[in-house]
């Protein structure tokens, strides 16, 4: 395998807000990585960061999904510095998909590269459906990762079995109607998990939360901002 890219980077501000967004191509395991970052310009400091990890890119899941963006915004919202990423073989990522596993080592590339724009930094996963699935595996054993947010998760209480012992604080936001986490497999995940941790159900929703992503995007950013409390 031949040297990996270094960061290639490219500045545009939004027109309604502070916010930079810088498109990037990171370093991973399998080539480089499109990315975007973004942050409040404005902001003194950066205090806590967040990575984002998207859906199935099998099934088209990319960086740009709806709930996706939607967290990216609340992040945003509460002054933390985000970071999403295609994972390999989805947009412009190269290489090819990963069951899962290649995946985690995209979402360690990417905390790396987290580290190092932002040294020291602590940082909060959070993801939907099989980025649930990657980044709370990846992010409850990261000493990097202070708290994890699950959007939508996709199965029962053995397919996340590696965040029952973690004792960071937890999100789960699922809609009643996810076929893909059914309400009673993912009470017994809830249950099974160590405090803090919180689940909110959106009543009648489905796993896209359609029609519901206002109050899904309130939930994440009421979330980070407690957690944004013990890092200022």
């Amino acid at each position: 395998m031949g040297k990996m890219p270094m960061p290639r980077r490219h500045f545009e501000e939004r027109l309604d807000s502070h916010t930079k967004i810088e498109k990037l191509f990171i370093p991973g395991p399998s080539g480089a990585l499109e990315a975007l970052l973004e942050w409040n310009a404005r902001a003194p400091a950066v205090a806590l960061c967040a990575l984002v990890c998207h859906p199935h890119p099998v099934f088209g899941g990319t960086m740009h999904h709806k709930v996706v963006f939607r967290a990216t915004k609340a992040a945003l919202q509460a002054g933390l510095a985000v970071l999403r990423f295609n994972f390999r073989g989805a947009g412009k990522s190269e290489g090819e998909f990963g069951e899962g596993i290649g995946e985690r080592d995209d979402a360690r590339a990417a905390l790396d590269f987290l580290g190092t724009r932002f040294p020291k930094t602590p940082v909060v996963i959070i993801g939907f459906s099989f980025g649930a699935w990657v980044g709370m595996a990846v992010g409850a054993d990261d000493p990097r990762v202070v708290a994890l947010v699950g959007l939508g998760l996709p199965g029962g209480p053995e397919d996340f079995a590696f965040i029952r012992d973690t004792r960071k604080p937890k999100l789960i936001i699922q809609g009643t109607q996810d076929i893909y986490g059914p309400y009673p497999e993912i009470e017994t995940v809830f249950n099974s998990l160590q405090e803090p941790k919180r689940l909110h159900w959106l009543e009648g929703a489905d796993h896209f939360f359609s029609g519901r992503l206002d109050e899904v995007q309130k939930v994440i950013r009421d979330f980070l901002q407690q957690i944004a409390k013990n890092w200022d």
